[in-house]
């Protein structure tokens, strides 16, 4: 059933864009491939979702949303100087190329994302911090559709 409004723990369709401070799309959700979620559910960061309560199919609203709700801060401790021979036995490293490396997360090993942020003479820097960690972050939401609870 159609609903007038968005309320808590309706099932709404979305368009989303998400972008960065600078302008810098990060995240796109287009009206012919929807996002679809039901509000409660946390899918959303809570700040989207209560900025999502109220609005009207085909309403668009901007919010922004700080680092600690998005991907958290940099952490500089998930920086790490490895000898620049252990990384070359592997490929050639060059300053903002991501790689894939395998770290061990509550006794399961499993393969995480990690960015070059410097390459030396003797050491590579690599940042294992999440690309968007530490950035504000504006999503431009639309609503396409609602429905009530099942």
């Amino acid at each position: 059933m159609t609903k007038a409004k968005v309320t808590q723990h309706d099932r709404i369709t979305l368009a989303v864009i998400g972008k960065l401070d600078n302008g810098a799309l990060f995240y796109e959700v287009t009206p012919q491939e929807p996002l679809v979620v039901e509000l409660g559910d946390n899918q959303l960061p809570p700040s989207v979702e209560t900025a999502l309560i109220g609005m009207r199919v085909g309403e668009t609203r901007k919010i922004r949303i700080d680092p600690d709700e998005g991907y958290g801060p940099r952490l500089k401790d998930l920086l790490h100087e490895v000898p620049r021979p252990t990384i070359e036995k592997r490929l050639k490293p060059k300053s903002g190329m991501v790689i894939s490396q395998q770290v061990e997360r509550d006794g399961k090993k499993c393969v995480v994302p990690a960015t070059i942020i410097e390459v030396n003479d003797e050491t590579v820097v690599i940042d294992y911090n999440h690309p968007l960690a530490g950035h504000h972050l504006t999503y431009e939401l639309t609503v396409l559709a609602i429905e009530e609870p099942a």
